[in-house]
This record gives structure tokens, sequence and C-alpha cells, in this order.
């Protein structure tokens, strides 16, 4: 073998056993024990080398990343689309959901700490792949707001839904807590039912029932317990809602989101000044 190549093999065998040894720290001592001297020390590297390979501490946090959940972007690249796109949506959603209640610590080192301008690899892997999804949807005609607008929108269900669970102890991490929030969510951004038949009942059901869960009882505010604000608790409660009661007034079949992602409804001829009236 050329020396030239007996490098870049000692390179790569240093490489993944730094990124094994750094999931494996992930996993017991959390992000913040994450530290390239502990990596290092626990790959058996000298420093310098860890930063000769991933050249500073996002580089290699960026790369930790992408090795821990390389095991969930295999299942979503072997990913095989059905005749229904927007059933494939929901079994996107359930797979991320699986994974990050599966991975904590993975998961919340890609999604816990976002940064303008600084996206983790495998994050804009997932969401290139979420977008291919959405653009088969969108050539059915399938979709009622723009591609981009609906990938946000799936992205911050997925992602909120995930970190609230992972706020609650292990124990109180029960993904039917939070399904009632994809049906939600893509009852409004598609054209056609995301429901399987022996699970379909009407939006103002699951919105109420996921009221049901993040109202609280007594003390205790599962919503800001989680980490979120007051502020942000009465919005999320306020949305769910306005929806609930938008959809037990006028019916589920008559509403859509109109082109600026606000609750309208069809067949009514001043939606836009009755929606800009109700702000």
């Amino acid at each position: 073998m050329p020396p030239n190549d007996r490098r870049s093999g000692g390179s790569d065998d240093q490489r993944e056993r730094i990124l094994s040894a750094a999931v494996k720290l992930l996993a017991t001592a959390g992000p913040s024990g994450l530290s390239t001297r502990a990596v290092a020390t626990a790959a058996g590297i000298q420093t310098p080398t860890l930063y000769r390979l991933f050249t500073d501490k996002d580089g290699l946090l960026d790369a930790v990343a992408s090795f821990g959940f390389e095991s969930y972007l295999a299942e979503k690249r072997a990913f095989e689309p059905s005749e229904d796109p927007i059933d494939d949506l929901r079994r996107g959603w359930d797979v991320h959901v699986s994974f990050g209640l599966a991975n904590p610590a993975i998961y919340t080192l890609m999604y816990g700490d976002i940064r303008p301008g600084r996206q983790p690899a495998a994050a804009a892997e997932n969401r290139a792949i979420l977008r291919g999804m959405l653009e088969r949807a969108n050539a059915q005609g399938l979709l009622r707001v723009p591609v981009e607008a609906a990938a946000v929108a799936i992205e911050a269900s997925t992602t909120g839904a995930v970190l609230l669970l992972l706020a609650q102890p292990e124990q109180a991490r029960h993904v039917q807590l939070i399904r009632p929030l994809r049906d939600i969510v893509l009852d409004a951004l598609t054209e056609q039912a995301t429901l399987h038949a022996e699970d379909r009942s009407p939006v103002a059901d699951r919105t109420q029932s996921l009221l049901g869960i993040i109202t609280p009882a007594g003390n205790a505010d599962p919503v800001t317990d989680a980490g979120f604000s007051v502020f942000e608790a009465g919005l999320l409660r306020e949305w769910l809602t306005r929806l609930n009661e938008a959809h037990r007034s006028t019916g589920s079949n008559n509403q859509h989101l109109d082109s600026r992602g606000r609750l309208a409804f069809r067949g009514s001829a001043d939606t836009e000044t009755g929606s800009d009236q109700a702000q």
C-alpha cells in the first residue's frame, strides 16, 4: 500500500475512534461534558490530532451529530415511497419522533442548540429528504401551502414535540401525548385526510385531546415545566383553542390556510378581510 494510503487509512481509523468515543461520552455526560480534551482522552489520542481531523469544536460537534444520526438517516434514505405521499409524511414524522425519544443525547445535540447560520450536515440532509417528500405531494396537488412553508411547519412540530417530551422525566415520555399534533399539522398543510380509517376522528376532537394534555392540573403545568415561558405556553393553548373552535363552528372540510399561512375558510368571499379583522 502506498504511504499516502496508509496515512489516509490511519486518519479514518482515528476519526471513527474519536467519534465513537464522543458518542459514548455524550450519552453519559451530555453535551456539556463533550469537551475536546475529554473526547481526546476517551479516544486515546492527543488533542492536536483531534483538531487536525475536525478543525475546531464546532466541527467535532457537527461530525458527532452526523455520526450519531446515521442510523436514522439510513432509514430515511431507504424510505420506499408509497402511493400516498401524505401517508409517507406521517410515517416520516413518526420515524423522526421515535429516533429522538430513543436517542435523547444525540437529538439534543442536533436540535437543542440551533444557532443562525449553523446547521449540522445531518440536519441539512434530513431537511432535504423532507423536502423531497413534500415536493412529491405538491406535484400531486396535495399541498395547501408552498413546499418551504410546509417544511418549516413539519420541522417545528417534530423537533418541538420531541424536545418537549425530552424535557419530561423518562417514564413520562409517551409518544401518544404528541401524536394529535402530527395529525393537526398535516391536516392543516394538505388536501387529504391524514388518518388511518381506524384512527379517523374530527380535527376538533384531536385539538381538544391535545388541549387536555397540555392544560395545567393544580400547580403543575406540563408546558412551562418543559421549559416554555408562560407567554409561549399561553400562545400554544390559544392557537389550539382557536383551531378547535373554528372546526366546531364551520366544519373541517371548509377550512384551509390562506396564502400567508393563516387560518381561513373556503367558499367565503371576504376570507381575507375577515381574517384581517380577526387579528
